[in-house]
């Protein structure tokens, strides 16, 4: 579970929050309550990447083909008003 800190406290304890991501550690950087950025390990990005891309090309190997035959470009981008 990642552990948050506001972007003010990030920025005063950078180097403590660097130690902790080197300890496997992971942070979410808020700002005023929102989420803006993660510290996490940089391997740990990769293994995320890879499953996401796993299972996205999964999901889509398993939908049927669907035909709809050729379209102009003002069809696919015609208003529907």
């Amino acid at each position: 579970m990642d552990e948050a800190v506001s972007a003010a406290d990030a920025n005063r304890r950078f180097s403590l929050l660097l130690r902790g991501v080197r300890e496997g550690r992971s942070y979410v950087v808020t700002s005023h309550g929102k989420p803006v950025a993660r510290l996490i390990p940089a391997g740990k990005h990769d293994d995320v990447s890879s499953s996401a891309r796993s299972v996205l090309l999964s999901r889509l190997e398993s939908q049927p083909v669907v035909t709809v035959g050729r379209w102009t470009r003002d069809e696919l981008y015609e208003d529907d008003r």
